[in-house]
Order: C-alpha cells, then sequence, then structure tokens
C-alpha cells in the first residue's frame, strides 16, 4: 500500500468513525456481526443481518403497514428467499421489481440479496408497452408488482412467476403474495450465494427509451464513506425517503441506510404535507427529495409549513434534476441551512456534492467531487478544458456501472467516464452544470446551452418553473424556444419573457418562441420530458 492509498484508508476510516457507525457494542455482537459481513460481503443480506444481531428490537421500517424491527426484516427476508427458492428462483437469475416505496420493496430486494438474484427496478410511471418492452429486453425468470401495476405488467409477466408485493384491503389474487411468504414461511438462516447479485436501475429516458444500467455491489464500504464525507449523516436515526427507490437516488439512500442501521421512514405516494407530518411525527434527521418535491413542498407557504416541526432535520439531500438556485435559497431561508445537492448520473453514480455553504456562496453549482472522487472537463480533443471554460464532465469513482444491460456503455477517456453533460468550473473549483452534450444548440453560428436561460428565467418571481428547448429554424439553424409555467395568479406575456432575458443575457440566448403552460411533462424522478415538449411544437399558449 503506497501512502496516498494509506491516507485514503484513514480518510475512509475517519469518516466512518464520525458517523457513529463503528461505536462500541457487545464482544460478541460485534463478532457476529463482523463475521457475516466477512461471509455476505458489503450487501444489504449482510447489513440486515448485522443489524438484527446488534439492534435486534431497533425499527428498521415504518410505513403504511405499521412498523418492522430489524429482527423482524431479517426473519421475514429469509423466509422470502427460501419461498422465491422453492419457487424456482434461484442464484444468477433476474428478478423485476416494481414497487412503491414500502416494505415489499425493501424485503424484495433483500431476498434477491440473499438469493444472489439479480434485481431489475422498473420505473412505476411506464405504461404498459414499456414495461413489456424492459422485460422482454432484461429476460427476467419473476416479476413482483404491486396489485394497481397488475395490467400493466400482465404482458410482460406472461410465463414468468409473479409475486404481489402490495395489496389494498379485500383483494383477492392467485399469484403468491409477498406478505404471506414472509410471515408463514421457514425462517432459518441461508448461506451466502456464490456470486453476489447484481442491481439493474433503469435509466430515466428523458431522451429516449430506458436502458438498462448494471452495477455490481461494492467490495467494500468505501463509496458510502465518500458521500458520507459530504453529507452529514449518522447512525441509528431516522431517514424520511420521499425519493422513489426504483431510481437510483432513492436506491442509494436505501443503500446508505444499511451500515448506519437507520430507521427508514416510507410513503407509497408523495404528499406534501404528509411529507412534513412524517418528518415531525418520526423526528426524522435526513429528508430524501428530488427537486420537484421539494418545490411543492415550499408551494404549501409559510403558515402551512409552520405548523410542522422540523427542526430535527439535519439534512435534505436533493439530486435527480437540475436544482434551480432560487429553489435552493427559499429552501434553505425556510428550513435552514441544511440542503445538500448530488449530482450524478445512473451510469457514475455521483460526481459532485454541493452543500449548504457551496449553496448560499454560489446558488444552481453542483459542488464539488467528494472524497475517492475525481471529476474532470474534457474538450473535444479529450484534453482538460482550460480554467473557467466548459467542458464535457468525466468522473471516476468506485461506483461508475459496468455497462448497458443491452451491450455498450458511456465514453471513458483515461479511466474516467462521461456523464453525458456540459459544465465549467468556478474560481472556487465548484462545478456548474450547464446541460447535456447533446442539447447544446447552434444557432445563427452562436453555441446556447438552454440551462443558463432556464436558470436564469426559474429565478423570476413570476415563474414557476420552465424548459428551454431548441427547435428547427429555417434561417438560423435552430432557435430557442421556452415553455414556461407562472406561478398561480401571476401573468406575463412572450414579449416580458424574452425582454427578462435580453437584459440579462446575450442577444443570441433570448428564446424567439415563448409557451405557457399548466405545467411541465415530467418522469417519475422530476426530469423534464423534453422530447415531449419537441412533440408539441407550435403549441399554443396556455392562459
Amino acid at each position: 500500500m503506497n501512502a496516498r492509498e494509506a491516507r485514503h484508508k484513514l480518510q475512509v476510516a475517519a469518516t466512518l468513525l464520525g458517523t457513529g457507525m463503528l461505536a462500541p457494542t457487545r464482544p460478541d455482537k460485534a463478532a457476529r456481526s463482523l463475521a457475516a459481513l466477512h461471509r455476505w460481503g458489503p450487501t444489504s443480506a449482510a447489513a440486515y443481518l448485522g443489524a438484527a444481531i446488534r439492534h435486534p428490537d431497533r425499527t428498521a421500517i415504518v410505513d403504511e403497514r405499521g412498523t418492522l424491527t430489524f429482527g423482524e426484516v431479517q426473519k421475514r427476508t429469509n423466509a422470502l428467499a427460501r419461498g422465491l427458492l422453492q419457487s424456482g428462483v434461484g442464484e444468477g437469475d433476474g428478478v423485476a421489481i416494481m414497487c412503491r416505496n414500502h416494505r415489499g420493496f425493501i424485503e424484495a430486494t433483500v431476498a434477491c440479496s440473499k438469493l444472489g438474484a439479480n434485481a431489475l427496478y422498473l420505473n412505476t410511471a411506464f405504461a404498459g408497452p414499456q414495461i413489456t418492452d424492459v422485460v422482454q429486453h432484461e429476460d427476467p425468470v419473476a416479476v413482483i408488482y404491486d396489485e394497481e401495476f397488475a395490467e400493466l405488467v400482465d404482458a410482460a409477466a406472461a410465463s414468468r412467476k409473479r409475486f404481489i408485493a402490495w395489496t389494498e384491503p379485500g383483494s383477492r389474487h392467485s399469484e403468491s403474495l409477498l406478505g404471506e411468504m414472509c410471515s408463514s414461511g421457514q425462517d432459518s438462516e441461508l448461506e451466502p450465494p456464490l456470486e453476489k447479485g447484481r442491481v439493474v436501475i433503469l435509466t430515466s429516458g428523458t431522451t429516449g427509451t430506458p436502458k438498462g444500467a448494471t452495477r455490481k455491489q461494492p467490495d467494500s464500504i468505501d463509496p458510502a464513506a465518500s458521500l458520507f464525507s459530504k453529507i452529514p449523516m449518522r447512525a441509528r436515526e431516522t431517514t424520511v425517503i420521499a425519493a422513489p427507490m426504483f431510481h437510483s437516488w432513492g436506491f442509494a439512500h436505501f443503500t446508505l441506510s444499511l451500515p448506519l442501521a437507520s430507521t427508514l421512514v416510507l410513503h407509497r405516494r408523495f404528499d406534501p404535507e404528509d411529507t412534513l407530518r412524517a418528518v415531525a411525527q418520526h423526528r426524522a434527521s435526513v429528508l430524501v427529495l428530488v427537486p420537484v418535491m421539494l418545490q411543492r413542498i415550499l408551494d404549501l407557504g409559510e403558515e402551512m409549513i409552520g405548523r410542522y416541526d422540523t427542526s430535527c432535520l439535519r439534512v435534505i439531500a436533493l439530486s435527480g434534476s437540475a436544482l434551480p438556485g432560487e429553489l435552493a435559497t427559499r429552501a434553505m431561508d425556510t428550513f435552514g441551512d441544511v440542503l445538500y445537492n448530488l449530482y450524478g448520473s445512473t451510469e457514475v453514480a455521483w460526481a459532485t456534492i454541493a452543500t449548504p455553504k457551496d449553496l448560499r456562496a454560489a446558488p444552481g453549482t453542483a459542488g464539488r467531487a467528494p472524497m475517492g472522487t475525481v471529476v474532470k472537463l474534457l474538450d473535444e480533443h479529450g484534453q482538460e478544458a482550460r480554467a473557467g471554460e466548459p467542458g464535457r464532465i468525466f468522473v471516476g469513482n468506485e461506483m461508475v456501472f459496468d455497462g448497458y444491460t443491452g451491450g455498450g456503455g458511456k465514453q471513458i477517456i483515461d479511466g474516467l467516464m462521461s456523464t453525458g453533460d456540459v459544465g465549467r468550473f468556478d474560481s472556487a473549483g465548484r462545478l456548474f452544470v450547464e446541460g447535456r452534450d447533446d442539447e447544446m444548440i447552434v444557432s445563427g453560428g452562436e453555441n446556447v446551452f438552454p440551462r443558463e436561460v432556464e436558470d436564469l428565467l426559474a429565478d423570476h418571481p413570476k415563474i414557476e418553473e420552465v424548459a428551454v428547448i431548441g427547435v428547427p429554424d429555417a434561417d438560423f439553424g435552430q432557435r430557442l424556444k421556452a415553455f414556461v409555467v407562472l406561478r398561480d395568479g401571476e401573468r406575463m406575456s412572450e414579449q416580458q419573457v424574452q425582454a427578462h432575458v435580453k437584459a440579462n443575457l446575450a442577444r443570441f440566448k433570448v428564446p424567439r418562441e415563448v409557451s405557457f403552460l399548466k405545467q411541465l411533462p415530467r418522469n417519475a424522478t422530476g426530469k423534464v420530458l423534453k422530447r415531449e415538449l419537441s412533440e408539441l411544437g407550435g403549441a399554443a399558449p396556455v392562459s
């Protein structure tokens, strides 16, 4: 081990020690926990076994069904793994999971880990044909789904094993029910599989067909330490995960909670007031959101927000889509300087994290790379961009994906993987993401990234949200078109929007068209579906 590696290991140890996860425990429990980690590796199977040994009576999950302790989850997932095995699901098999945030999602995930099966997470906002295409391509042997999705998965699950994870009262279905398998099956401990199972997270599909991004289980807990070095999560606290767990951001916080033995509070559907109520009721220290969820919470207004004591929050963790600087500032003015914004992608996991200090100093920044992560901006020749100049964002860390399940991957230069975005560093080394590298438009010979225009308009007091795209233009090649959602009760004209941009940015960045919409089309994680905006074409303004 060289000096650099030794310093990194010391940083990892110091970071993990600071979380409290290495707190002293009874020698016999510590020995059994270490033995479990050695046998199973850093997997969800090992985490729940270790937590059940050290904290068997501590609450692990709170959802609409009630509470489960770590000891109960350990036994229930043993029983579920054995039940799946008896049904023909084994090591190396694929299992598609289409569940909202509830115990069934976690229990299915942990059971797959115990079997060494590969978990494929389906987007709950997918239409039937999308589900069918993905499942036929990935070819899992079984589908685990919530009852509400029965019709949507019907074609995809044909000739595959079916298991229902969540049912409504009075439901009658012939498929096996996860809850019954968990509660009535044989719950003795299992032997670890020869190979750890993989997880497949689908890309957002905002610009095309979703692709499966496969990622192996980590060989150590160093990746968790990397995020803990920027986001001050602590052991044995409570986390409300409102972001969907089928998405990489929600899933990341599920996995981060494991070594911390955190209590997870889950709701199947996001409601802004219910989320505040859950934070106050359970005295949560961490709230996991995507930016559009934060926007909806702030839209409740000061009076409604003030009804709930959220002083327990130390971290509001955001990712999944762009965070406008105005939204970040407003959130911190409301909840305190507890906002942390992660920039990354399904493929590279994480790149940078903006702390409250970063967001106060430079609203809209994506922050800096955490411990153990390298971020570089490269020009079209693969050379590092000059200081202050934009470049394609390339990232290196321990959790970059292994490639798309259908083949192919992201461009790699000198061991660093492309995020598909373009960004720039400011003088303090903070990253600003300017947009997708394929979203840059050339209008009248000038290069324009829509993100700069979007950020400017999002800060306007009359504008709720905005998206800007490039559309074909006979004279200029391409021109900018803005889709604007106004705040309730506000009015603006196309000319007023254009004048605001003209007063703050170069003339060639002024949108030549403005359409006013009631809302922007978004996917389940809050990303704007720009391909749908492109299809709107010359949509008539909505007053």
